[in-house]
Parts: C-alpha cells; sequence; structure tokens
C-alpha cells in the first residue's frame, strides 16, 4: 500500500506540474522506453545469477504488499520461544525432539502459524534446537556458528536489492544513450524545417528525462525499500539467535525471552508489561 501511495504522489505531482505548460503525448516514446528499459533490464540479465534476477522481481512486486515482519510475529517468535525452553527445562531437552524434527506436525508450532509459514525461520531455530540436543553446548561455538549463518543469510537477502539498486544507478546513464541516438537521428533532418528539428530534439532530450524519472521516482526508491525489508528480516532472525544463546547460557525461559525482546527494533517492541501479560497465556 506504500508503495502505491508514493507511485500516486510522484505520478500527481508530475503530472501536475508538467501539463499547464506542456503535452503529455510528446513524452510517450515507445522506441526510446524499449532503448532505455530494454538495456537496463538486459544488463540485469547478465550481472546476476537466475535466483538474483528472479527474487529481484518477486521482491519488488511484493511491496505492493505488508512486511511479512510485524509486531504481531514478533510476539508469535517470543511465545514459541518461550513453550519450547519451558517444556526444555521441565522435562529435558530430548522432550522437544519430536517438536523440532517435524515442526509441521507440532502442537507447540501450529499455535503460531504465522511464524510457521516462514520456513527460513523455522528451520533456523530448529537447526539450532538440534545441536543442542545431540550435545552441541558450548555457548562460543554456537555462537561463532550463528554469526556465520546469519551473515552468509544476510548478504543473500541484501543480493536482489542491490542489484535492483545497481539498475537505478544505470537508469540515466541508458537515458543518456537514448539521447544521444535521438541526436543522431535528427542531425539526419538538418536541412528539414525549425518545427521538425525542434520535434526530433524533444524527442532525444525524452530519453533522459525518462531514465532520470525512472531512476530517482521509481526504481532507486523500491531497490531502497528491498534493502529494508531485508534489513528487518535479518533483525527478526538476530531477536532468534538472541533468546537460544540466552538460553544456551543457562537463563530460565522467561529471562531469555527477555533477552529477546531488548534485541527487537523499538518500532515492533512489545512492552515489559506487554510481553508478561502475552507470556502468561502461554504457560
Amino acid at each position: 500500500m506504500k508503495a502505491i501511495v508514493g507511485t500516486i504522489i510522484v505520478l500527481v505531482c508530475f503530472f501536475g506540474g508538467y501539463l499547464p505548460h506542456g503535452s503529455a503525448a510528446i513524452l510517450f516514446q515507445p522506441l526510446e522506453m524499449v532503448i532505455i528499459f530494454g538495456c537496463a533490464f538486459g544488463a540485469y540479465v547478465i550481472a546476476n545469477p537466475g535466483w538474483v534476477i528472479k527474487s529481484g522481481i518477486t521482491q519488488a512486486l511484493g511491496l505492493v504488499k505488508k512486511s511479512t515482519i510485524t509486531r504481531e510475529l514478533y510476539l508469535d517468535l517470543l511465545g514459541l520461544m518461550f513453550r519450547i525452553f519451558n517444556k526444555a527445562r521441565r522435562e529435558g531437552l530430548m522432550s522437544i525432539e519430536a517438536h523440532i524434527e517435524d515442526p509441521y506436525a507440532s502442537d507447540i508450532f501450529k499455535r503460531y502459524p504465522a511464524l510457521l509459514n516462514n520456513h527460513h525461520a523455522v528451520d533456523f531455530i530448529c537447526d539450532y534446537l538440534r545441536l543442542m540436543i545431540s550435545g552441541a553446548s558450548n555457548p562460543y561455538q554456537l555462537e561463532d556458528l550463528m554469526i556465520l549463518e546469519l551473515e552468509v543469510h544476510h548478504h543473500e537477502e541484501m543480493m536482489p536489492a542491490e542489484a535492483v539498486n545497481r539498475v537505478a544507478e544505470a537508469l540515466p546513464g541508458f537515458g543518456i544513450i537514448a539521447a544521444v541516438l535521438g541526436i543522431i537521428i535528427t542531425m539526419s533532418y538538418l536541412d528539414a524545417g525549425p518545427l521538425e528539428i525542434a520535434h526530433h530534439m524533444s524527442v532525444a532530450l525524452v530519453g533522459t528525462f525518462l531514465g532520470i524519472l525512472a531512476s530517482y521516482a521509481f526504481v532507486g526508491p523500491i531497490a531502497t525499500d528491498m534493502k529494508n525489508r531485508a534489513e528487518q528480516v535479518s533483525a527478526f532472525f538476530l531477536t532468534i539467535k538472541t533468546c537460544l544463546m540466552a538460553n544456551v547460557n543457562g537463563y530460565a525461559p522467561a529471562i531469555a525471552i527477555e533477552f529477546g525482546r531488548k534485541s527487537i527494533p523499538g518500532h515492533y517492541r512489545p512492552s515489559f508489561q506487554e510481553l508478561e501479560s502475552y507470556l502468561q497465556t502461554q504457560k
């Protein structure tokens, strides 16, 4: 929704400022668009592996939807962690083995469907709980492994956004290319009248305009929003790591969850009282 509102604001401001003095028809130049956007997309395909190309397009189109990282998802995460840690503390680590081997059949995990739909988060949680059950309880080694995995995950999450951002940076250049080609075409009309030459010059300059507008008003902001969402995902995984490490270090479930709460970005972080009330419903 935010992306749609922003796009409307850009278009209203642009046409509101331009149309009283100019014609919209001159801006519609299909061949210029083919040169600019076709070359930009071709460069995007050349520069990136297939999964980045697909993910970049999917994420860009997905910006019209709300982010999957929400305050409610964080509460679900803390609730799940609390129930898992509580069960392991009371009944032993082996009591949670069946839940992490098949989380989609687990009555604990199924209480949190929004979290269960995030298979990357579920896999991350289950992998490290499985390591703990297997005897990998050295907190320093586990933390080093988590840091390494999160660095790789963050790098992969950022790659589509960075690829789209490079397209945004290149679009003004492709606009100049289209303008230069327009000037070359205009040179063949020097024996024509002034109005004919002026028309071809206008068409050529539209290329530069389209490249700059697409870069700074659309593709650049799309890349930035994709980066922001990737950062939100990384912050969510950091909270998972914080909860797990607090548990490994021997803190009681409620304290381990409080550690996790402190790592949540302020916009999503529940208050201490809110979390305490929520956890009372999870016991």
